[in-house]
């Protein structure tokens, strides 16, 4: 032996391996059963044993090595065959085989041996033996059979992939499942063999399997592979990273399972899921208002994008205008109005239908309206030109729904009470799947909740349109104007659809130039709040004009309410502005207080009484009297200009304050100010306002006469008012003048004492008044022919346009009002 040989035989047994012959390639990595390593002499004498050796027999190196080898690991009864046995080998027999040898604790191991002589230093005579425990090497020989086994007959797909990623073996199973022979796999990629899978996630998986070493359970993947071309399957599939016990890597491993069935059925599960989950969020949004175009704007977002790529709601045109529904007629063309549409992309399809508010022309034949006679769902799985044609309003419609790529269609219809409101369209361009019979069963039950909403809104606007026209109706068409006083108001409908309030407001012309301003809110809303604001309002503009003071009104008022019904309460504040004294008296029935503006600008509100609402009963009314000076205005309003929800209702109307404060803007500026501050999003509650200025008032439009002298009082007040007249140009009214003064002034005098004052007042009309100290109105008496008197206040009743009495706080006045001769002011 060459000295380079015996060197890398002592090499490796150093390292506790067999010896490799010259050219041969040496083993790698670590034996997964132990192999002993003994150099033995000639004389049988122990040179080398392995730290294998030592893990199998027991015996340290330090007491192996020097000893004879038989007498070590034999007993006597053995030792002349295993001595024979070592004879022979030593004389160029080579021997294998299995050899019963002494453990170092007295017991049997079964060793299986290879023996190798070879040449030591010198030409000396060694025998190398190596030697593996039989019953390790039986374990390992039944394992590696049992894994071949379930390799090659395993109904599961298995497959062993190198570090590329590339098949290095596959078992006939998963051959089977792909369509692909073994051999067609082996050194490929999966992007080679099966291209119609997603390939690329599944090597994905794998290669952070290499990377991390952990394994990945149930990793899904889908396709169609080249054993079934025409259906798509899913697997599940397991991966591992295969390496020895150094660390090593060597490659991946799979396990494969065919789970179509149940990846179809998950499918399914998914799709129903999905289904049930569109319906509990349409649930929740769809008819969140009466407002019809929102509620269509609502089963729009519920279905676009997740069940369809366009959707649209058409309705009837007789719907919107508020008609019952009627049957769809079998010969005559029916008119459709959009809306609502949404899509999920720019798809084009927009720009070819009706855009929101349209309305389009359907004539009987249409493939649509037939849908809409019969009630039913129309389906179109796939769609085309002939289809379209028979979908579509017009002809032009076809070429560019084609183009959007429509292929598949859903149309049904609106109905609530057994009657079509209109139709909702679906349509899908992008989703690749057709609508099938489960999705006509979710579409339905979509359109049914948003046709209840749909109906139930209809209903809602027809009442509120009905109840606006009631409640407009009711309010006055024309505020006429007053002397000395200039008048600015608002009215506002709520914002809300449904919620027609009774807010009400009034000016109503008084004798002598005065003016009554009466606001008042009825508690509640729709049409039965709106009659009974009509009622309140025209009893109130009644007695007003009676020239009952304001608490009174407001008595007679709560009267009427109370007589209404039971639960119909209402606030009311009524005001009674005189031009000439520049005093306005005022009374609250549970309303808010006034705000008065100084002239210059400081707003302050007016701490009225506050008495109850009408309806209480039985509560009596106070009235409270103020100046106004020239400049100043008070504004009167229902608690919907200032109540906002969630804020303190004084916060409001200091706000209502502040923002009217300050000179310089005229009263219709002032109304936009507070309107535009306090009515930013619009209001839950009817807003009522009503501001009056005190303006100067002419010199020429009043006169008066103190009445003193006793009995030629009349003569004097009957010449003053010839006189008065001559001067604004009425001489044609200055002998029906005289008389009616005459007459009051003499009735004055026959039962109230004595008269105090003649007033001359020309406005719309021209007024006369006379004031004296009695407290009891004049009466209209019958008489006799042969009576001398008696006839004075009958004459007044038949000259007059109009006569009336109120009472002041010292005594009363007489006033009669003459018509002015036409185109006079």
């Amino acid at each position: 032996m060459h000295g380079h040989e015996w060197d890398a035989i002592t090499a490796d047994l150093a390292r506790g391996t067999a010896p490799t012959r010259p050219g041969a390639e040496r083993p790698e990595g670590h034996r997964l059963v132990p192999l002993a390593t003994v150099l033995i002499q000639d004389d049988g004498l122990v040179l080398h044993w392995s730290e294998d050796a030592e893990a199998l027999l027991g015996y340290s190196a330090e007491e192996a090595v020097g000893s004879h080898a038989a007498r070590l690991l034999t007993d006597e009864s053995d030792r002349d065959e295993v001595l024979g046995l070592f004879g022979r080998i030593m004389g160029g027999t080579g021997w294998s085989g299995v050899l019963p040898v002494r453990h170092r604790d007295g017991h049997k191991v079964d060793l299986e041996f290879r023996t190798y002589p070879i040449a030591g230093p010198a030409g000396t005579l060694l025998l190398l033996a190596t030697a593996s425990d039989t019953h390790a090497l039986h374990a390992v020989e039944a394992d590696l059979a049992v894994l071949d086994g379930v390799f090659a007959r395993s109904p599961i797909g298995m497959a062993v992939y190198d570090t590329d990623l590339r098949y290095l073996r596959i078992n006939e199973a998963l051959a089977r499942m792909n369509g692909v022979p073994v051999a067609a796999h082996l050194g490929r990629r999966i992007s080679a063999v099966l291209p119609g899978i997603n390939s690329s996630e599944i090597e994905q998986i794998m290669r952070q399997v290499l990377k991390t070493g952990k394994p990945v359970v149930d990793a899904r993947s889908h396709g169609r592979v080249p054993g079934d071309p025409k259906r798509d399957r899913a697997w599940s599939a397991s991966y591992f990273r295969l390496e020895d016990s150094t660390g090593r890597i060597f490659g991946v491993c799979s396990s494969i399972i065919d789970v179509t069935e149940r990846f179809q059925a998950e499918a399914r599960a998914a799709r129903a899921q999905e289904r049930l989950a569109t319906i509990a969020e349409a649930t929740a949004r769809i008819g969140t208002t009466l407002d019809l175009q929102r509620t269509a704007e609502e089963l729009i977002e519920a279905v676009v994008p997740r069940f369809a790529d366009f959707a649209t709601v058409d309705l009837l045109e007789p719907v919107l205008r508020g008609a019952e529904p009627t049957a769809i007629p079998s010969d005559r063309d029916i008119m459709l109005r959009a809306v609502a549409v949404g899509e999920s992309y720019d798809s084009g399809l927009a720009h070819a239908v009706d855009v929101v508010g349209e309305t389009s022309e359907y004539g009987p034949d249409r493939s649509y309206v037939q849908c809409l006679r019969s009630g039913k769902p129309l389906l179109r799985t796939h769609v085309d030109e002939d289809a379209l044609r028979g979908l579509v309003s017009s002809e032009d419609r076809v070429a560019p729904g084609m183009a959007a790529g429509i292929h598949s269609y859903l149309m049904v219809p609106i109905t609530a009470r057994g009657m079509v409101l209109g139709g909702s369209e679906f349509i899908r361009m992008r989703n690749p799947e057709p609508f099938t019979a489960a999705d006509v069963a979710l579409a339905e039950e979509l359109v049914a909740r948003t046709a209840l909403a749909l109906d139930n809104a209809r209903l809602y606007r027809r009442e509120r349109e009905t109840a606006l026209t009631l409640q407009r109706s009711l309010l006055p068409q024309e505020v006429h104007r007053t002397l000395g006083l200039e008048i600015a108001y608002r009215y506002l409908p709520s914002s809300v659809v449904s919620e027609v309030g009774g807010d009400w407001f009034d000016v109503v012309p008084l004798s002598s130039g005065r003016v009554a301003l009466v606001v008042g809110d009825v508690m509640g809303h729709g049409i039965r709040a709106a009659a009974t604001m009509g009622q309140l309002r025209t009893v109130a503009r009644t007695l007003a004009t009676l020239d009952m003071p304001p608490e009174q009104v407001l008595t007679r008022l709560d009267e009427t309410a109370s007589g209404i019904g039971e639960g119909q309460f209402a606030t009311c504040i009524c005001a009674v502005y005189d031009p000439l004294e520049r005093s306005v008296q005022v009374a609250s029935a549970g309303h808010l207080p006034p705000v008065r503006v100084a002239p210059d600008g400081t707003a302050t509100r007016v701490e009225v009484p506050p008495g109850v609402p009408l309806g209480v009963g039985g509560v009596a009314f106070e009235s409270i009297e103020f100046t106004i000076p020239e400049g100043g205005t008070v504004a009167l309003y229902t608690d919907g200009l200032v109540e906002r929800r969630g804020q303190d209702l004084d916060a409001g109307i200091d706000r209502l304050a502040r923002t009217l404060a300050g000179p310089g803007r005229t009263l219709e500026e002032s109304c936009d100010a507070v309107l535009g501050a306090l009515v930013t999003d619009g209001t839950e509650d009817d807003i009522a306002m009503i501001m009056a200025r005190v303006l100067p008032l002419p010199a020429d439009r009043v006169v008066t006469l103190p009445l003193t002298g006793g009995g030629r009082v009349p003569g004097k007040a009957r010449r003053f008012t010839r006189a008065t007249l001559e001067t604004w140009g009425l001489t044609a009214l200055a002998d029906y003048a005289e008389l009616l003064v005459s007459e009051l002034v003499t009735n004055a005098l026959l039962h109230a004492g004595a008269p105090r004052r003649l007033r001359l007042f020309r406005d719309r009309v021209l007024t006369v008044e006379v004031s004296d100290a009695g407290g009891q109105a004049p009466q209209l008496r019958p008489f006799a022919e042969q009576d001398e008197g008696g006839r004075g206040m009958f004459l007044v009743s038949e000259l007059a346009q109009r006569w009336g009495t109120r009472l002041t706080r010292d005594g009363k006045v007489v006033w009669a009002e003459l018509e002015l001769p036409f185109g006079v002011a």
